[in-house]
C-alpha cells in the first residue's frame, strides 16, 4: 500500500489491486483505498463548508458521517458495481471510475471531483458470463433489481434467445422495494451491443437515450407496454438489424425513483408517430417533460443529487437476431 499526494487538477488514479491515495480539495483531505472488488473513501475536513450528509460517491451517501471538535468526516464504501460506480476495459486495465459531488445551498461551486480505480488486467481475464435469459443484481439500500426477456404475452421468462428481425423482443424489469417508500422503476438508458463489457470501442446501437427517450420508438414499433404497478416496467422491442446473426448484448440502466418527482432526467418517454411528439409514458398529460428528447435533456442537479435516487446497470444477453 503506497501513499501520493496530488494536486485538485491531477486526475485520481490508482493501480493493481490495492493502492492508497490522499489528495486535497479545497480545505478537504480525501483519502481513496482501493480494493480488489470495492473501494473505500474518507472525506476530511477541519473546517467544514459543507454539509458532508450531502455528499455523494457515484449515487450513494455516506456510510458514515461524523461531526467532531477536531473537523467533519464523511466515509463511503462501495463495491464495484453498484453506487454507479462504471467499468472500463481496455487492452491492459480494468478500470473502476465515479466522481464525489454535492450541492451547497451557499453561493459555492458545488463539489465535483473523479475518483477511479485502475487495476491491472490479469492474462487471464474475460468477461463475466451472463444468464442470457435473466439478469438480477443487488443493488442500494437493499433494493433488489432484476430484468429478464420474456413470453410474448409475459405469463414467464422466454424459452429462446433468437428472434427473427422485426418481431417483438418481451422485457420486464421490477425492483423489489422492501422497507422503501413507493418508487417508480424507470430505463434510463438502453444500448445494444456485440460484447458483454462496454469499452471505448464497443459498436453499439441506441434504444433509451437521452434519460429515459425511447430512441428507437421513433423509428420502428417498439414500445412501453401498460405497467401492472409502479415497480416494474415492460419494454416490448422491434428486433433490430443491428448485428445480424451476432451474440447481441442489451446493457441497460434502471432507476428507482419518486413517482411523485418526475422530470427531464427521470422519465419514460416515447415517440408517437400519429401525432409526431414525444409522450410521457406514465402522464401525457406532461409530455412537455420529454420536450428535451432531440435535444438534451438535464436534470435539476440539486435535487437529483440529494434525493433518494437508486440505479443500477443490467446486462442481457447473448441473444441473436436472424434474417426471416
Amino acid at each position: 500500500m503506497q501513499q501520493h499526494v496530488v494536486k485538485m487538477a491531477s486526475f485520481l488514479m490508482l493501480v493493481v489491486f490495492l493502492s492508497l491515495v490522499v489528495f486535497s480539495v479545497a480545505q478537504a483531505a480525501v483519502t481513496v483505498d482501493c480494493g480488489k472488488n470495492s473501494m473505500s473513501v474518507r472525506w476530511t475536513e477541519a473546517n467544514s463548508q459543507v454539509d458532508l450528509s450531502l455528499l455523494r460517491l457515484g449515487g450513494c451517501s455516506p456510510t458514515q458521517v461524523s461531526v467532531k471538535p477536531q473537523g467533519s468526516e464523511a466515509i463511503f464504501y462501495a463495491e464495484f458495481g453498484a453506487c454507479d460506480i462504471r467499468r472500463m476495459v481496455t487492452i491492459n486495465e480494468l478500470i473502476y471510475e465515479t466522481e464525489i459531488t454535492s450541492t451547497t445551498l451557499s453561493k459555492a461551486q458545488p463539489i465535483y471531483y473523479p475518483v477511479a480505480c485502475k487495476h491491472e488486467r490479469p492474462e487471464d481475464w474475460v468477461p463475466p458470463l451472463y444468464d442470457p435469459l435473466l439478469f438480477h443484481i443487488h443493488g442500494q439500500g437493499d433494493l433488489t433489481f432484476r430484468m429478464a426477456l420474456m413470453k410474448d404475452d409475459f405469463s414467464g421468462v422466454a424459452t429462446t434467445t433468437t428472434f427473427s428481425l422485426g418481431t417483438t423482443i418481451p422485457i420486464a424489469a421490477s425492483v423489489d422495494q422492501k422497507t422503501h417508500q413507493p418508487l417508480i422503476l424507470l430505463l434510463n438508458e438502453c444500448v445494444a451491443s456485440t460484447t458483454p463489457e462496454l469499452g471505448p470501442d464497443s459498436q453499439i446501437y441506441p434504444l433509451i437515450t437521452n434519460m429515459g427517450c425511447l430512441v428507437d420508438s421513433k423509428k420502428t414499433n417498439s414500445r412501453f407496454l401498460p405497467r401492472n404497478q409502479l415497480s416494474e416496467i415492460r419494454l416490448s422491442l422491434q428486433a433490430f438489424k443491428f448485428a445480424i446473426g451476432q451474440d447481441v448484448y442489451l446493457h441497460c440502466t434502471l432507476v428507482a425513483w419518486d413517482p411523485r418527482d418526475l422530470g427531464s432526467s427521470k422519465k419514460a418517454c416515447q415517440y408517437d408517430r400519429n401525432s409526431s411528439r414525444w409522450v410521457l409514458f406514465d402522464d401525457p398529460s406532461q409530455s412537455s417533460l420529454c420536450s428535451c428528447c432531440d435535444t438534451n435533456c438535464q436534470g435539476r442537479r440539486k435535487r437529483e443529487i440529494t434525493a433518494d435516487s437508486f440505479t443500477s446497470t443490467s446486462v442481457l444477453g447473448p441473444l441473436v437476431i436472424i434474417e426471416n
